[in-house]
């Protein structure tokens, strides 16, 4: 018997809807199901009434998209749980099973006939403590349209550069394909370990991004006189004021996903980016 906890897309009946069919499925089979409150309130508790933050979870299944799989790594990571995300979306970067496929994965999952993949995350931490750990990056960017920040950058103790620029993204592997690619950053594959420093419409000669080791320590510091926003995945974090730092280097424990050998990185981004076989 298993703990499984899960997350699904809110705005997505279907994903609701198989949030329902899937907690069944394992109620049925002798697993405990754990739900927050969100998730609760979403599917409808019944008997699966197992509160998710306080239950000693051994997997986290996440139906929606890459968003949701995000919310529901970062749990897995706290619980020391393996990760498996139903994709509902387009294609997706990090949900690997499609809906008719659930049932299959995660019968497979219970078997032991699956494989594990880690991604790395990284850690930040500012005078007021830890931050929550991320999967795809840490971004310190600009409050105001039309307003660029300047930024402080040190790596590994010693001062590197400063940047004028709408604001600083430190990446891992699998956030390489996220804000950073828009940001004309390389593509890591998510194996690596490593983390991708690239600066957002940077005013300056100087426009590349940076590869750094995964035990590499960035630190941040707010320059000038406007202040900087904190965000970590896309969710805000709170301000960092003039003069204040963040500290950002590779975090220690990695995101476990699931994995049933149906998907290949190198094809994801074939078909993302539409690439020909020519």
């Amino acid at each position: 018997m298993s703990t499984v906890g899960l997350f699904v897309h809110g705005g997505r009946e279907d994903a609701i809807a198989l949030g329902r069919t899937v907690a069944a499925w394992l109620s049925e089979r002798g697993h405990l199901v754990a739900l927050d409150a969100v998730e609760a309130e979403l599917i409808g508790a019944g008997g699966h009434a197992l509160a998710e933050d306080q239950a000693e979870l051994d997997l986290v299944v996440a139906i929606g998209g890459d968003g949701t799989v995000l919310r529901a790594a970062r749990r897995a990571v706290d619980a020391d749980a393996d990760v498996l995300g139903i994709n509902l979306g387009e294609l997706g970067y990090l949900a690997e099973v499609e809906p008719d496929a659930w049932e299959a994965a995660l019968g497979a999952y219970f078997s032991g006939t699956h494989q594990i993949e880690e991604r790395m995350l990284v850690a930040a931490r500012t005078a007021s403590g830890d931050l929550p750990a991320a999967l795809n990056e840490v971004v310190i960017e600009k409050q105001a349209l039309g307003r660029t920040i300047r930024l402080g950058v040190s790596i590994d103790g010693g001062y590197f550069t400063s940047y004028v620029a709408d604001g600083l993204i430190v990446a891992t592997p699998t956030g390489s394909t996220a804000y950073s690619l828009s940001a004309r950053g390389p593509i890591v594959a998510p194996s690596h370990r490593a983390m991708v420093m690239t600066p957002v419409s940077p005013h300056t000669l100087f426009d590349r991004s940076l590869i750094l080791g995964p035990s590499s320590v960035v630190e941040v510091t707010v320059l000038g006189d406007r202040d900087a926003a904190v965000s970590i995945d896309g969710q805000e974090q709170g301000r960092l004021a003039v003069g204040e730092s963040i500290s950002i280097t590779g975090g220690p424990d990695p995101a476990r996903f699931a994995t049933f050998g149906g998907r290949n990185f190198h094809q994801i981004l074939k078909a993302k980016f539409g690439l020909s076989d020519r």
